[in-house]
């Protein structure tokens, strides 16, 4: 118990919180990443994969907490440590030579996050609640599964299941120009923060030597660019007409099961 509270009480301990959480988050949004890849496919495969995970049940409500959890305990590790700093600043010279040493992305770290932030709420607004759009919420249900969707060769969710249609919600909601300019900005301010929360992750954790610590740095940014890109995909390839609406996207009568 003692060692779990030092982790909330010293600022040691805080930088490994940010660091572990930062690792579970950063797991997250990359896994989410590869679901939304899968609108390039046929509409069975997003479908099916958010039926999937919606059947998961009780694990999908421990997931989501687990992930608030992080996200509380992340910013709340961060504001304490940008206090701390604060309070511990020496005289102003000092603070500039600092901050001019400082990489762009560590400086604005704090500001990105609290962007990215905002975002995710909106995100969840929009294609979680249907709070932003109803008619692209609506657009969720009647969906009928052509073939069976498949997880490790078994088959999870039945052909003839009719599930949410968010193919054509994610579809539909790129289809505003500045939903997708407002979502791309965000998750290049994502990547962004990334780029520095990655590799302070691993000093926090004492996993990065100065032996390879310049490779570890090309390898994040190359992350962080890959990350950026495959978001970009998305609402670029529907903007532009790249990726047309499938035909098997049409919505049909019923509910999902």
């Amino acid at each position: 118990m003692s060692l779990i509270a030092n982790l909330f009480r010293s600022s040691v301990g805080r930088k490994i919180l940010m660091a572990l959480t930062g690792l579970i988050l950063v797991g997250f949004v990359v896994g989410h990443l590869v679901g939304n890849l899968q609108i390039f496919g046929h509409p069975d495969k997003i479908n099916g994969y958010a039926q999937f995970l919606h059947q998961t049940g009780p694990l999908l409500w421990v997931a989501r907490l687990g992930l608030l959890a992080a996200v509380v305990i992340h910013i709340w590790a961060a504001t304490m440590l940008t206090l701390e700093n604060k309070r511990a600043r020496g005289p102003e010279a000092y603070a500039v030579k600092t901050w001019l040493r400082a990489s762009l992305a560590s400086r604005y770290i704090r500001w990105t996050g609290y962007i990215v932030l905002a975002f995710i709420v909106y995100h969840l607004a929009h294609f979680t609640l249907g709070v932003t759009d109803p008619a692209d919420f609506k657009d969720r249900h009647a969906y009928v599964l052509q073939e069976d969707y498949t997880v490790m060769g078994f088959a999870t969710v039945p052909a003839g299941t009719t599930v949410p249609n968010v193919y054509l919600m994610v579809y539909r909601g790129f289809e505003s120009a500045p939903v997708a300019v407002f979502y791309i900005i965000a998750v290049g301010l994502l990547s962004f923060h990334l780029l520095h929360g990655l590799d302070s992750l691993f000093q926090s954790l004492g996993l990065r030597s100065a032996a390879w610590s310049g490779w570890l740095r090309r390898l994040v940014a190359l992350l962080c660019l890959g990350y950026f890109l495959g978001n970009l995909a998305i609402p670029a390839a529907i903007l532009s007409g790249a990726l047309p609406l499938h035909p098997a996207a049409q919505v049909t009568s019923g509910t999902p099961n």
